[in-house]
């Protein structure tokens, strides 16, 4: 008998067994009809596992938020195999998670302060809603929390990772920016509550998603950090649908690093951004110009190969109408200056004063409006007895001289004097869980992993 040649009788395993694995799931089909735990309008799982006779096991998988279309069952032996199709089936298997690492609480990403009404406005970033207080409210120490006045949340008010807050004085119609995920921007009228759509959208761009908001009211203009394409892009106030930004900074000379809040001077024509640091650098060679639309931020599809770095933490200050690659008047950076990933910021026009909610740094730090290169705050508010946790978001009401702070990790807007410094007590305080509880931080996960040394789960955010 002649000698098989080896690439004949890759084949033939090969065939030999295809022909098993067709055998195994014609067994498993008749199951798959009649198992209980396959019920139609079931919510797609990930891996359902049954035993089936001695020797042979058979899976139905269903990818989780899509359907399994089916698999393509044959019964026969041979060269048959890879041409007959049977019926496609549906199969869709539910399996309740052993538990869930999830904060139940809203997380304060922003907060502002609707003066003429005495009301509060805080976005929530873990549960994607809008609360609305009483500017007078103070959670009692033995309380859960401050139920809030009304609510905005829920799939028809378009609410994602929500991040930035700002009430217009004169309607009180609050305006809500997102960083991560819908790239949109909603504004609510000051009647709407509960599960509503917004009055108005602005479709920012997935590039111009935005992190920082703040409104020029006397310019009629919408100020927007992009974060992750370190920009400021600027919109008409009134800007909606798919309209067009009016003017955009961007670029290597304008050192923005991943910006994350923004103030407008309005006495001196000025904006300061904050930055985290992290940035790359932009070309339009390096994509299709011909889809860019003019003041478009250049998206990740601009990156520069080889360009990502990281720069000092820092504030920026431009002239208000500053546009393309230009250069700041001056920045605030250096280790004296105390910056540790600054995020919302302030300025108090009336005593000179620029405040930065400084994230990492668990303070408030507060410079003179003038202040240039790596100098130190004239004061600092930080320690145990302030409450403060990731301060993330702030806001200055110089009507009544108070600070508002949103702080992202201990579910509570603390509210303190102007001039408050070093370890000083909020004078107020609203909590959305608690007193003392932790919050988790989930934001926009995006991974996992887990640490078998330390049996730790690691989710970067």
């Amino acid at each position: 008998m002649p000698e098989i040649p080896n690439m004949n009788r890759a084949m033939i395993s090969t065939v030999l067994v295809m022909a098993i694995v067709s055998l195994s799931l014609i067994l498993l089909l008749p199951m798959l009809d009649e198992e209980p735990w396959s019920q139609p309008g079931d919510e797609a799982g990930l891996i359902g596992h049954q035993p089936l006779s001695a020797g042979s096991t058979g899976a139905a998988v269903a990818a989780s938020g899509h359907e399994l279309e089916g698999v393509m069952l044959a019964g026969i032996t041979g060269a048959e195999a890879f041409g007959l199709q049977e019926t496609r089936q549906t199969v869709r298997i539910r399996r309740d998670p052993q538990r869930v690492i999830r904060d139940s609480s809203p997380s304060f990403s922003g907060v502002s302060v609707d003066i003429e009404r005495g009301e509060v406005v805080a976005a929530d970033e873990n549960l994607h809603q809008i609360l609305v207080y009483d500017r007078m409210s103070n959670t009692p120490p033995n309380a859960a929390m401050t139920e809030p006045k009304r609510v905005l949340g829920g799939d028809q008010t378009g609410i994602e990772f929500v991040c930035g807050i700002y009430v217009e004085p004169l309607s009180g119609d609050i305006y809500a920016t997102h960083a991560d995920t819908a790239a949109k921007m909603l504004v609510f009228s000051r009647d709407q509550e509960g599960n509503v759509p917004a009055a108005r959208v602005l479709n920012t761009g997935y590039a111009t998603r935005g992190r920082g908001i703040a409104v020029d009211d006397a310019n009629e203009e919408l100020f927007l950090t992009s974060q992750h394409n370190s920009a400021v892009v600027i919109f008409r106030k009134q800007a909606e649908g798919d309209e067009p930004p009016v003017r955009l900074l961007q670029g290597d000379q304008t050192l923005l690093s991943n910006p994350q809040g923004i103030a407008i001077h309005h006495g001196r024509d000025l904006i300061f951004v904050t930055n985290h640091g992290h940035v790359s650098s932009r070309s339009i060679e390096q994509g299709d110009a011909s889809q860019q639309e003019p003041n478009r931020p250049l998206g990740r599809e601009f990156a520069v190969p080889g360009t990502g770095r990281f720069l000092p933490p820092s504030v920026t200050v431009y002239r208000r109408a500053a546009s393309g690659d230009t250069s700041p008047l001056r920045v605030i950076r250096g280790p004296k200056t105390q910056l540790d990933w600054p995020s919302g910021i302030g300025v108090d026009e009336r005593r000179g004063e620029l405040y930065v909610a400084n994230d990492t740094g668990q303070s408030i730090l507060v410079f003179d409006e003038d202040a240039a290169g790596d100098v130190a705050p004239i004061r600092v508010l930080k320690g145990p007895n302030t409450k403060l946790d990731s301060p993330v978001g702030l806001f200055l009401d110089t009507k009544n001289d108070e600070l508002w702070v949103a702080n992202y990790g201990n579910n509570a807007l603390t509210v303190y004097e102007l001039p408050a410094e070093g370890d000083s007590a909020p004078i107020r305080m609203i909590r959305s869980a608690p007193s003392g509880k932790r919050a988790l931080m989930i934001g926009n996960p995006g991974a996992l992993a887990y640490d078998s040394k330390r049996e730790e789960i690691l989710v970067p955010n």
